[in-house]
């Protein structure tokens, strides 16, 4: 089981949360499909919930601060020093959406868009650090946003965060980013009649069953099942119309 257990790097995509209108039935809808099990949910944290896979945090789940903002997923991304970061943001073109503020112990966050209107979040790790399981089944895997300007939107993450890009040939201007070796996401053009902006894609044992599992549970699929160089991959919306992807990954040791 890949783990994590202390901050990530900045600039590495380390948490993603999801708004909910009803989470109740967001709860229900995820752990069922993905084996999460819940912790937190506390008042003091606005109803905030840790999703868990294996005792480690994976996702994380909470009312929509904005009842007008439809339901979806946001993708964090690491940083040393929120303050800073933001001002970064403004000063590359983009807004700030939610001022950096801090979550009692845990850390501080901000929500922020790019000048395309792409919403992300920030996170500067306290006791939290971020996603702690992550590769395997029901956990994150990869991340990837699909943007209007694929050039602007480039320049204005490798300003604010250091990427670097490196373009996948025979993609169609897809390129992954990273600050180091790895890479951590990726970024390319809006693709006809799937979401814009960032998206989060699950780790599943079978992208076939994910699919069906999230069919039968009320959900659709947006994009159908099938093999790339990367893994059997699909994109499919929750029964509120929110999207993720899933990809089909070998167990790690």
């Amino acid at each position: 089981m890949p783990t994590r257990d202390t901050a990530w790097p900045a600039g590495t995509p380390c948490w993603i949360d999801y708004g909910a209108t009803d989470v109740d039935a967001a709860r229900d809808f995820y752990g069922s499909l993905f084996g999460w099990e819940w912790t937190g949910g506390d008042p003091e944290y606005g109803g905030y919930w840790n999703a868990l896979r294996g005792g480690g945090p994976t996702a994380g789940m909470g009312p929509l601060t904005n009842p007008v903002d439809p339901p979806g997923w946001t993708v964090y991304f690491a940083t040393d020093d929120a303050a800073a970061t933001a001002a970064a943001i403004r000063e590359a073109g983009g807004d700030v959406v939610v001022e950096p503020m801090e979550v009692g112990p845990l850390g501080s966050m901000a929500i922020a868009a790019d000048p395309q209107g792409h919403g992300f979040g920030l996170w500067q790790a306290g006791q939290h650090t971020g996603v702690r399981v992550f590769n395997e089944h029901g956990a994150l895997t990869w991340e990837e946003a699909a943007v209007e300007d694929v050039a602007a939107a480039q320049a204005f993450y490798s300003r604010v965060f250091g990427f670097r890009f490196d373009e996948i040939p025979d993609m169609g201007d897809y390129a992954t980013f990273a600050t180091g070796e790895r890479p951590l996401g990726g970024l390319g053009p809006v693709e006809p009649g799937l979401p814009t902006g960032w998206a989060v894609c699950f780790a599943v044992d079978s992208t076939d069953a994910a699919v069906t599992a999230v069919e039968t549970r009320g959900g659709r699929v947006l994009h159908p099942a099938e093999d790339t160089p990367f893994g059997r991959f699909a994109v499919v919306a929750d029964p509120w119309g929110a999207s993720f992807s899933v990809l089909e990954v070998e167990p790690e040791e």
